[in-house]
């Protein structure tokens, strides 16, 4: 991060996640298993996975790798045989993880944090074998107002993260960030999903 105050801490360190994040994380799940009709054998890197790493703990069982990457994380993460845990701040982080080394990239609510998402997308495009996919998902401007109501008003969610936001994303914006960070466009889905409230992006290398 090039401007402002680095994170000092991880999703989900030091609270407990709320239903509505919950959820959240559920329907990401749904969508990133349905890229792959198995995940045995595979390796795979959740970037900006949350302390916890909930989508990898749910994966641990049949992949053969399972790169985290996130500013701090549970201590069991970092000594289990299947697991890299690489603790620290995008984009320099990801140099841990070796080029190609990657089936399964996931990127879930990561991008939006970021001053300068490109470095970090190109990290995405660098670790990705031949013929993987990798999933990005960020909030969209229509779920900027469902994101902030949530926090702000009704304190569903931490305000510390909508705090933490430095940009929103329907695909016109996203579109362009991944051509430039290595994808080729023929190799790009995107859409909407989660209500409209969040935007994702399917690369394929």
């Amino acid at each position: 991060m090039a401007h402002g105050a680095i994170r000092s801490e991880s999703f989900g360190q030091g609270y407990r996640l709320s239903l509505a994040d919950r959820f959240g994380i559920w329907l990401s799940t749904r969508k990133i298993r349905s890229l792959r009709p198995t995940l045995a054998g595979l390796a795979v890197a959740d970037v900006g996975c949350g302390y916890n790493a909930l989508f990898v703990r749910a994966i641990l069982d049949d992949v053969r790798r399972a790169f985290v990457i996130d500013i701090a994380l549970a201590d069991d993460l970092k000594g289990h045989d299947k697991v890299t845990a690489i603790e620290g701040t995008l984009p320099e982080t990801m140099r841990g993880v070796p080029d190609a080394a990657v089936d399964l990239v996931v990127c879930n609510n990561v991008i939006e944090h970021l001053w300068e998402p490109l470095a970090t997308l190109r990290e995405l495009h660098r670790i990705t074998a031949p013929g993987g996919v990798v999933f990005i998902n960020v909030p969209s401007w229509r779920g900027k107002w469902a994101l902030e109501f949530s926090a702000f008003r009704l304190g569903l969610s931490p305000a510390s993260e909508m705090n933490d936001h430095k940009m929103y994303y329907d695909p016109k914006d996203l579109w362009p960030l991944l051509v430039r960070a290595g994808f080729i466009p023929q190799a790009i889905r995107m859409g909407t999903h989660k209500f409209g409230l969040n935007t994702y992006a399917i690369g394929r290398t």
